[in-house]
């Protein structure tokens, strides 16, 4: 309730304090929502919930979402960006922004963008489908020991982001080299899963939103949650890593991102937008429906905690053994 009582204060200093500056650029034309991976994932999932919350806003244009898969979200950040200053053009942004960099994967760095908010965390799940023989964390761990290249994950987009870091996580507690598993790197969530449910690899690696459906349907073993404690809702059945005794705690942000270029009254609007979309009580039950840690930052925040995520995340990948 604390956070909800301090999102509906910073909401109304927002509207206060941003409206003078947010008429003086309103967008004309519709507005595009750019996802960085493919259907049915993550950020697709992040997408068209801020479109259908945003869409409610009086005023608001019509809103189309666009996937563009690649790269690692690469492709979708560098189409964006080719709108340098136009602020009908924003993305959805994940830890790949960052690590993509890092990793040398691609030459385009955060601050390229605009950063526009931070809307949610998120926390990563593993899990292998229900005729798998590995059936609980004992029994993954068990099986890397004795042969790590005899377990196949999958993980969607790219290497290095929040599902890479906490199968790392997963590695280093069964003792194993995270450079020695065999892992298969999916476009997007959605064709991850059905890869991972047919069968064709061994433990799928991905958001806990994407789990908790199939957890309740009964077609999954799920052998944890990144989170450092149960979370509410219907993820409540669900275990951690962490009082399973792996110590593999790491919680993915999901923000928004325009092209550079932009002016401060374009970030005045989107920051009114988002903080608007956000505080309502509509928000909260998506939140909790999709297992998301509400954590709206601003515009301004928002590029500070990138800065920061971006060193601990150089951290973090070096500890892991996957910087170049």
């Amino acid at each position: 309730m604390e956070y909800w009582r301090r999102r509906l204060v910073f909401l109304s200093c927002w509207v206060a304090c941003a409206s003078a500056h947010a008429q003086a650029w309103k967008p004309p034309r519709p507005i595009e929502i750019t996802v960085s991976s493919g259907p049915g994932g993550a950020a697709d999932r992040e997408a068209r919930e801020l479109q259908r919350h945003l869409q409610k806003l009086p005023g608001m244009p019509p809103i189309t979402v666009n996937n563009r898969p690649g790269g690692g979200g690469s492709i979708a950040w560098t189409s964006l960006n080719q709108h340098k200053g136009d602020a009908h053009w924003i993305a959805t942004a994940n830890v790949a922004l960052l690590t993509n960099h890092i990793l040398g994967a691609s030459q385009l760095h955060h601050r390229d963008l605009t950063p526009l908010a931070m809307l949610v965390r998120e926390y990563v799940a593993a899990w292998t489908h229900g005729d798998s023989p590995i059936k609980s964390l004992k029994d993954l761990i068990a099986r890397l020991k004795a042969n790590p290249s005899s377990v196949s994950f999958g993980l969607s987009p790219a290497l290095g982001n929040q599902n890479h870091i906490v199968l790392g996580m997963l590695a280093r507690a069964a003792g194993i080299d995270p450079k020695a598993l065999k892992i298969i790197v999916y476009s997007g969530g959605g064709n991850g899963i059905t890869a991972a449910l047919g069968g064709h690899v061994d433990v799928w690696v991905g958001t806990l939103a994407g789990t908790i459906p199939l957890a309740h349907s009964g077609k999954v073993n799920v052998m944890g949650v990144s989170a450092p404690r149960r979370q509410p809702g219907k993820a409540a059945a669900l275990p951690t890593f962490r009082e399973q005794g792996v110590d593999a705690v790491y919680a993915a942000y999901r923000g928004i991102v325009g092209p550079g270029g932009l002016a401060s009254a374009q970030r005045a609007y989107w920051d009114a937008m988002f903080a608007q979309a956000t505080g309502t009580h509509e928000w909260k039950i998506t939140a909790l429906e999709h297992a998301w840690e509400p954590d709206y930052k601003s515009s301004a925040e928002a590029r500070k905690h990138l800065d920061v995520e971006y060193e601990s995340l150089r951290k973090i990948l070096a500890e892991l053994g996957v910087t170049r």
